[in-house]
């Protein structure tokens, strides 16, 4: 089986992808269009725990919302963002922190202004930590708007 990922754009700011954020995860999505899911790796240090060596939910949360609400840009249009409506996380193992984790989401059912996406939260063994589902929606206009001024540095950035 041939594997052709296409890598998702990043912004500057945003604290899961973000290029420039000094707090942030600097993750990287790959669209993998013969499975329809979209992948992301991270390996999380120990300043993102709850417990030590265990990663607070919160950011186990961010991550899966993150990696749901991208599942919308899998048919390659990169512009058309979606805001999460609704998220809903089921915790199922201990997230370890230093330890390199897989993220995978997909769609599950497409709208014209919504859509129901969902991603799982892997280890090394493919043990899934936790997944969620979740409704996007199109964002209302002013909240759109307050995009704009980071568009110019939403894009695919080298690795």
């Amino acid at each position: 089986m041939t594997t052709n990922k296409i890598k998702q754009p990043s912004s500057r700011t945003c604290f899961l992808c973000g290029r420039q954020n000094e707090f942030g995860l600097k993750m990287e999505w790959y669209n993998k269009p013969e499975t329809n899911q979209v992948e992301g790796t991270v390996s999380l240090p120990e300043h993102f725990n709850g417990y030590p060596g265990i990663v607070h939910g919160g950011i186990v949360a961010a991550i899966l919302d993150e990696t749901a609400g991208r599942a919308v840009m899998l048919d390659g249009n990169f512009n058309n963002l979606f805001v999460t409506l609704k998220l809903d996380i089921t915790y199922r193992n201990f997230t370890p922190t230093n330890t390199p984790l897989t993220a995978i989401g997909w769609i599950n059912s497409k709208g014209n202004r919504s859509m129901k996406v969902a991603a799982e939260l892997r280890l090394p063994d493919k043990t899934v930590t936790a997944l969620c589902e979740a409704v996007v929606v199109r964002p209302p206009e002013e909240i759109a708007k307050l995009w704009e001024p980071e568009r110019p540095f939403w894009g695919v950035y080298e690795d």
